[in-house]
């Protein structure tokens, strides 16, 4: 709740305590007065009540507009106008209480102190009274400040959430975009026009995808698939015959979600380290299907593997590892702990690159 939103729910809860609190009280002394009072004479004794806490309900009400007018002076201000403003009050009321009960009905009823014995002989019973609403008011009034700033905080750090967010996925287009150029740069360099065209055409397709899905968006897995194969397209015209793709989606899964852009720089990272690197080339197999609850994912290479399991489980993979580190603080930030990202040996040779998280549907 944002909080523009809040503030006039806060002043609303005002008013509901300041109606609720007041009727009470009236409640209350028509309660008592049931106990000897004859009933015939209820009626107009209750009226008699209503009236003063009508006039009770006026002036604190005036007193929280002159309590609003001195909150941002120092306390030692505050204090000083709750003590004459609560004074005032009491005497303005204690006058109308002289008015009431210069009637004929109003005779009747002891408004001055209700029947009852005054908190303390310095202190009479209304201006004891009105200056317990005022106690009751601050303490409500610094609860709504709690409120408000718990609030505000909680916007900030939603936004700070958003922003990182913003931040990881947004570090991702230009990594793959600087590879990109490169291999284009080669192709040109050797007068192969035809395939830097074409590679040219499938970036400015994948970069439109790209532009064209928010970055703190889950998209279905079927439809990230669409922005795998575009980057796939890409890598085919470098690499030609020496990158063979298979893609193992189970049905199920097809309609999970997924963090957009999730599974490019797994993949930029196989190709780095398994067809790059080889003259032959390689095989990739992306793979995902559900297990009870979860999505689970993987990407896997036939490369010459790892050598240290337990340090690339900790980082990323050699030097050149800023998708891989980007995607693990995008999980992160998004499932919290209720996710894994884990590589291992395949056999007989290879990476593995497994990801499991919640699994979503829209």
């Amino acid at each position: 709740m944002s909080v523009s939103t809040l503030r006039p729910l806060l002043s609303a809860q005002f008013w509901i305590f300041q109606l609720f609190g007041w009727s009470t009280w009236v409640a209350l002394l028509v309660l008592r007065d049931l106990s000897f009072v004859p009933a015939e004479y209820m009626t107009a004794r209750a009226g008699i009540f209503m009236i003063d806490a009508g006039v009770g309900m006026f002036l604190t009400t005036m007193l929280r507009y002159c309590y609003r007018y001195v909150w941002e002076f120092s306390i030692p201000v505050r204090v000083v106008t709750a003590l004459f403003g609560s004074l005032l009050a009491s005497f303005i009321w204690l006058a109308a209480k002289a008015i009431i009960g210069s009637t004929e009905v109003g005779s009747a009823v002891d408004l001055t102190d209700y029947g009852l014995v005054s908190i303390t002989i310095f202190f009479p019973f209304t201006y004891a009274f009105i200056l317990m609403w005022s106690v009751l008011y601050f303490c409500f009034k610094y609860y709504q400040l709690f409120q408000l700033e718990k609030t505000k905080s909680l916007r900030s750090e939603a936004l700070a959430h958003e922003a990182q967010l913003r931040m990881l996925r947004y570090q991702l287009n230009p990594h793959f975009l600087f590879n990109t150029l490169n291999a284009i740069s080669t192709l040109v360099l050797e007068k192969n026009t035809q395939s830097a065209n074409s590679m040219l055409t499938k970036l400015s397709q994948f970069l439109r995808y790209s532009l064209d899905n928010d970055p703190l968006d889950q998209v279905a897995l079927s439809y990230e698939l669409s922005s795998v194969r575009l980057y796939l397209d890409i890598e085919k015209v470098r690499f030609e015959e020496r990158m063979q793709v298979e893609v193992d989606i189970a049905p199920e899964a097809e309609q999970a979600l997924v963090p957009s852009m999730l599974l490019q720089p797994l993949i930029e990272n196989s190709i780095k380290h398994a067809i790059a690197r080889s003259e032959e080339g390689g095989r990739i197999r992306i793979a995902a299907c559900k297990k009870g609850d979860k999505l689970v994912i993987e990407v896997e290479d036939d490369g010459p593997g790892i050598e240290d399991i337990s340090a690339l489980n900790g980082s990323s993979r050699g030097s050149g590892g800023v998708g891989l580190q980007n995607i693990r603080n995008r999980l992160k930030e998004v499932y919290g702990t209720a996710h894994s990202l884990t590589f291992s040996s395949s056999s007989p040779q290879g990476c593995l690159v497994t990801v499991v998280i919640p699994y979503e549907t829209k």
